[in-house]
């Protein structure tokens, strides 16, 4: 099958290609259904004398992201000799659509120009075969460098460096300008949240805002609570309103304190009720690659993306290791649980077993759910035997939006699970979906959604790409990413609505808020004074 040559990466592999060897012309841009962050197509004459760095990625790809940053520092280092194109070929069908694509360039806050590969005709030109790939082109046209895997900054920073010298005085440095989708952005109170975790007892409902860098604290019924995090993108350490989040994601609560999955700081916070502060619990603020057990603080993670909490005991989903995680609180130490960190479907013992990308936890009290993402399956590792077996769903290249039973459903890149009753509830997120498993029959159907993207309400409900879930008081609250917007679901009538959080802002409002604020004090005082 044509989809089985895609290889999805988790570990650095060499930069290839680009010696002195024979030079070969770089092939052209045509076949794109979509260009982004550029009022026009490219073409490779229109940069000639230009340094051009081509990353051939897909967004569900937990690799693809790792190397954003890489790609970041890379712009801003050659900002006047290089410029990176994102060469987006999609795996799943949802991928490939422009808006969503426009959608995810936003949430990951790129700038530099991207197409839509949608039927990989760039991609089978260049002779691509894994993600996430990067194509060094020089400004004569010519293919000097092939880069596959994460961690390749410094051989690209070296290559792009040599490339410099060897067209010394023949590079056009003259930065180009684009007209990019963050321009076209309209904040809004929510923008993009993760995972949202609702408590019944203590009527609080916790959501990760994730691009405004914060938790948003809410009554169950919308009345806004707190906010924690001044919404800086950061890795700092102290009180609600100083402390810094980077893209958080996955959240649990002990009736105390919330434990944050910090994405994007590959770390784990401790938000502190009483003392009303923010403390980092686990991970160094760098990406770890498959290390070794230890003391929390001092190991390094690898995008957690969900927690759940199992007595003192906190269960990691650890998307970039494609691993289970667990942290003993009271030790403070942690390690793998289940998993070898080999990309696959692979059930059995928890050192044999294998996952791909999971990014969603829940428990039932004897078994822990895993949403596995990649994989388009909902896991189950049994806690008394210490075994993992498959439930529903498809493999790497098997996905789709099929209610049944076992192996014969399809799923399509399932991010949120929660447990509730006798049943497991799924944000299928590129379904557009919320699906019901019955996981001792291992059947799952459609329990509302209408598998496009949208954001009605009612019992016509749609969603757009939803990535959390969770329950309380009979409803379901989803985090609907793409509608910026926290969706309530009736268990019983199926009916949906949007929560409205009343006084939330936007932090950057609240910003301006402040700022505006004290210009006005400032005045005051200014004229007492006078």
């Amino acid at each position: 099958m044509f989809w089985k040559k895609f290889i999805l990466l988790a570990f650095s592999l060499f930069l290839v290609a680009g010696v002195e060897a024979q030079k070969t012309a770089a092939p052209e841009f045509t076949g794109a259904t979509g260009w982004l962050n550029t009022d026009k197509p490219l073409t490779l004459g229109e940069l000639r004398g230009k340094i051009v760095l081509l990353d051939f990625w897909t967004y569900g790809c937990i690799n693809c992201i790792h190397i954003i940053p890489d790609l970041k520092k890379l712009e801003a280092k050659y900002k006047n000799e290089l410029v990176v194109i994102g060469v987006h070929s999609g795996k799943f069908d949802n991928e490939r659509d422009t808006e969503n694509i426009r959608r995810i360039i936003l949430r990951y806050e790129l700038e530099h120009p991207v197409v839509n590969d949608a039927d990989f005709k760039i991609w089978n030109r260049y002779g691509v075969e894994a993600y996430p790939t990067q194509v060094l082109i020089d400004p004569a046209g010519n293919v000097v460098g092939v880069a596959v895997g994460e961690g390749q900054f410094r051989g690209l920073d070296e290559r792009i460096q040599k490339t410099i010298n060897d067209f010394s005085g023949k590079i056009n440095e003259k930065p180009l300008e684009f007209k990019t989708e963050l321009s076209k952005l309209a904040d809004s109170p929510l923008l993009f949240p993760g995972k949202v975790l609702a408590d019944a007892k203590a009527n609080r409902l916790f959501i990760a805002d994730s691009n405004h860098n914060r938790i948003v604290v809410a009554a169950l019924d919308g009345a806004l609570l707190q906010t924690i995090g001044n919404g800086n993108a950061g890795f700092t350490d102290g009180s609600f309103e100083t402390a810094t989040f980077r893209k958080p994601q996955g959240l649990a609560f002990d009736g105390a304190n919330l434990y944050v999955a910090d994405t994007g700081n590959h770390a784990i916070r401790l938000v502190n009720f009483e003392t009303k502060t923010v403390e980092t619990i686990a991970g160094t603020g760098e990406q770890g690659h498959l290390q070794p057990a230890g003391k929390a603080r001092s190991t390094a993670l690898n995008s957690p993306w969900d927690l759940q909490l199992v007595e003192r005991e906190l269960f990691v989903a650890m998307a970039g290791n494609h691993q289970i995680w667990r942290m003993d609180l009271t030790k403070n130490e942690i390690g793998a649980f289940a998993g070898s960190g080999r990309e696959a479907r692979e059930d059995g013992s928890l050192t044999k077993s294998a996952f791909a990308q999971p990014s969603g936890l829940a428990f039932d009290g004897r078994f822990l759910y895993v949403a596995d993402s990649e994989s388009n399956i909902i896991r189950a590792i049994d806690l008394k035997i210490k075994a993992v077996k498959t439930l529903v769903g498809g493999d790497l290249f098997e996905f789709g939006d099929t209610d049944g039973t076992g192996d014969e459903a399809r799923l399509q890149h399932p991010l949120g699970i929660v447990f509730s009753g006798k049943n497991i509830f799924i944000a299928d997120t590129y379904n557009h979906k919320i699906k019901i498993l019955n996981p001792t029959w291992r059947a799952v159907r459609t329990f509302v959604g209408n598998g496009k993207p949208g954001g009605e309400n009612n019992l016509k409900a749609a969603f757009y790409e939803p990535g959390g879930i969770s329950a309380a008081n009979g409803k379901l609250f989803v985090s609907d990413t793409n509608n910026h917007s926290i969706r309530v679901v009736d268990l019983k009538t199926r009916v949906v609505s949007t929560l409205k959080i009343n006084g939330l802002q936007s932090p950057k409002n609240n910003h301006k808020s402040k700022a505006a604020k004290l210009l006005t004090i400032n005045y005051q005082l200014s004229t007492i004074l006078q």
